[in-house]
Parts: C-alpha cells; structure tokens; sequence
C-alpha cells in the first residue's frame, strides 16, 4: 500500500482541543479537532485507495467542467462570452496529464469537449482544441441540472484516476427536473467525485447551488457580476491541482456506552456530516472530508458518554484518518489520531470552564444558522424575527471576529450597536448583497489558538 513517507505526499496530523473535565453525573464531552496536511506539492501526484501515483507514472487527476447553456445565460449576450473565457482560464490552469472534459447543460447533458464519452488528456495540443470548441457553446434551453452531474461521474469515472473533480456553474433555478430528481443525481455522485459550485448573477437559487457543493464536498459561491468568472474559475482550478489525497475519512471510535451526538466540519466552513456517517467494524464510523493538498480544517466532535464517578476517568473517543477502501472493509491508515477524554472532577471551575476552540465554533455554527434562519424569515415577510436573528448574527460575528461576515451583513441591516446585536432591517437591499450573505453564510473565521 502506499507509503506516506513520500515527501510528495501530506503528511496528516491530528489535534484535539477540549476541556476534558465533567462534574459528577457529567456526560457531555465536546472537542474540537484540527486536521492539517503538510509537505505535499509535487505536481502530478495523488493518493486514493488503491492508487499512488508518482511524477511520469501517469494521470493523477480527472476534471469535468459543466457550464450552464439554458437560453438565460444570453441576458446579457456577455455572460455567456464570459462563462466561454472562464472554461477556457480553466482549462488553461491544467496540469500537463491531467484527464478532463466540457460538458454544457441544458435541459439535458451534451459533451462539448473532447466527445465520445472520453476524457481528453491534458496537453498543449488538448488545450487548444478545447478552446476551440468553446466557440460551439451557444445559450437556449432549459436546466437539468442532475443530468449534467450524470454525465460528469459517467466522464470521470471512466478515468482510472486518484482525485475526480466537478467545476459546475449554473445562472438559473433548476426549473426542468424535480428536486427529487436533483438530489437522486447528487445521491449517485456523491462519493465518487467532488464538485465546486457556482451561481452567476443574481437569478439562481442559492439552496440548490449550496446543496451541490454540500452534497459533493466542495465549495459554492456567487459571481454576482460574469466580469469575476475567469479569475474564479482560474482559483478553483488551481485549487483543484492542488489535491493530493481522495477520499479521507475521519474514523471515529467510541467505546461502549458512548453515543455519538454529532460531527460537523466548522472551519473553513460549516458542514453537517453526521447524518454521512458509514459505519467502520465495532463502535467505529467514518465521517467523509472529500479531497486534501496542504491544508487544515477544524471538526467539532460531540460524544455523551456514561455517568461515572468523581476520580473516575475514560478515553470518549479516538480519532484517526483513513481512506477506505470500498468492498474489502479495509482501510488505509494515515497515520495520525487524536484522543478524546472525560475526567469526572468535583472541581467546580475545571468542569465548568468552556474550551476557547469548542466555544468559538459553537458560537460560528449558531452564527450560520441565524443567517440562514433571518434570510429565510424576511423572504417570508416575518420582519420581526427577521430583525432578531440577523441581530444576533451581528453580535456573533462582532464577537468572534469575523469581519468579512459582518461586512456582509451590514449590506442587508442597519448595524446601531453590534455588542448587543441592535439592528433595523435596510428598506432596501441589493439582490446581490443578500444572496452573497446567504451563499457566504457557513464561512467561518479560525480561532487563534
């Protein structure tokens, strides 16, 4: 199996950040564990079970690029000339191997590039007659959104490929497919490869947009004018070269009479995965984080474990990094955990002190939700509760140091004291502004350790 000694590979470590200390009958312990990759960065080379592959020795990644084509992206006629420069930056940001498509969506899939049902590989000559075909993608129809998805993981797992990736930009609601018929695709996909998602304009719906990247393990965001498509497009492409490793799991293991309460990512954003659990042999389950290059995420874990005495004291849970490998029920271990502990104490101060990390990022989760929750309420004409929950998420913000999110917010709210989340609804706001609050919502600021 491979050996992640390479210097070409990260190399995982684990953290755990907790006040491990309950008062008698205590059952609640909360962590928060940072995971960070270091010292990948050799081009060319990925690690997914089963495959290692080293420079010279063949691809080590796939990439389908879905740009919308539905008779919308033609107001104005610009958004499509720059949804056409933004695949060409894209495919521009390549790596020499690399394996990838075109696929332009209505409401069906069409293979703009290379066609076939192949995967073109990426080279000088390739580039160019992607390019090319570019000139082809003309707006009119309808959007299916699922059915480009389809056809992405149909491209990319053809590819005998370590990182499989989607770039999927969209300017309008999924009008021509039911929701149920979305989330079967992203049901299918999820798994198999991940996808970062785009909203271009203002006329898309961003709970379908985010519900992409959710379900596929990537990003979303708005592009609120096409004029910021290529440098976008040009970021996510880089950041897709930058993967190393697919497929990590966060394995954890519990020891009887230990229940998992919840796991959510918290940096750099916010993302539910409990409900994604797989389960791992006895008292162990693995938790999906998609692909890594270098770089570190924050989890926070909450077990309830059994009532124990003062003195007593327990390993709640472990923490490892694994890459599963489907059918066999093995997994390839990368080498790096964490313990969780609980320490019953009659020590008042100790087991009711709150562990700065598990404070910051319950307070980032709580800031999330009052987004999404005042958004939703002032859509539905509730200005009151409106009003309340984007104050509270003012004074989240202001208190956790999340400036960019604050920024954010004062576009849809008139800030009168931040402190204690005084706010008035603006008259007025930008469709732009509320829909970028909305998309950036999950965005969390890290604490300072």
């Amino acid at each position: 199996m491979a050996n992640f000694s390479k210097s070409n590979v990260p190399q995982f470590s684990v953290e755990v950040y907790q006040n491990e200390y309950l008062p008698e009958e205590g059952r609640e312990v909360n962590a928060i564990v940072t995971v960070t990759a270091t010292g990948g960065g050799t081009i060319g080379t990925a690690v997914s079970a089963p495959h290692l592959y080293s420079p010279g020795q063949g691809p080590s990644a796939a990439v389908a690029i879905m740009v919308d084509c539905s008779g919308s992206m033609d107001y104005p006629p610009t958004k499509m000339r720059n949804a056409r420069d933004a695949t060409a930056a894209a495919i521009d940001t390549l790596r020499d191997g690399v394996h990838f498509a075109v696929i332009g969506g209505t409401h069906f899939a069409k293979q703009v590039y290379p066609g076939g049902d192949r995967l073109a590989v990426a080279d000088a000559a390739t580039r160019d007659q992607a390019k090319q075909a570019l000139r082809k993608l003309s707006a009119g129809g309808g959007t299916a959104i699922g059915t480009w998805l389809r056809l992405a993981d149909r491209l990319l797992s053809s590819a005998d490929v370590a990182i499989r990736h989607g770039i999927l930009l969209t300017d309008g609601r999924n009008e021509h497919e039911s929701a149920e018929d979305l989330k079967a695709s992203l049901d299918a996909c999820a798994g198999r490869f991940t996808c970062d998602a785009r909203g271009v304009g203002t006329d898309w719906e961003v709970k379908e947009v985010t519900a992409i990247a959710s379900a596929l393990l990537g990003s979303a965001d708005i592009v609120a004018d096409p004029a910021g498509l290529s440098a976008d497009f040009t970021q996510m492409m880089e950041t897709a070269m930058g993967k190393e490793v697919a497929d990590v799991a966060l394995r954890l293991w519990t020891p009887v009479g230990t229940t998992v309460k919840f796991v959510k990512q918290v940096a750099p954003t916010v993302e539910e995965l409990t409900g994604r659990r797989t389960e791992a042999g006895p008292r162990a389950g693995d938790y999906p984080t998609g692909s890594w290059g270098d770089e570190s995420r924050d989890y926070h874990v909450c077990v309830e474990v059994p009532p124990a005495n003062i003195g007593q004291e327990m390993l709640a849970a472990r923490v490892s990094l694994v890459i599963p490998q489907p059918g066999s029920g093995a997994a390839q271990n990368l080498g790096a955990q964490g313990l969780v502990r609980a320490v019953w104490t009659d020590d008042m101060a100790a087991s009711t002190s709150i562990n700065p990390q598990v404070a910051h990022y319950t307070g980032q989760a709580e800031l999330a939700q009052a987004i999404q929750q005042g958004l939703d309420l002032r859509k539905s004409g509730d200005m009151d509760g409106a009003t309340a929950k984007l104050g509270r998420a003012v004074q989240l913000a202001s208190a956790s140091g999340n400036a960019d999110t604050a920024k954010l917010l004062a576009k849809v709210v008139d800030v009168v004291d931040a402190a204690t989340g005084t706010v008035r609804l603006k008259a007025k706001v930008e469709e732009a502004d509320e829909m970028t609050l909305e998309t950036r919502s999950t965005k969390t600021v890290r604490v300072k350790k």
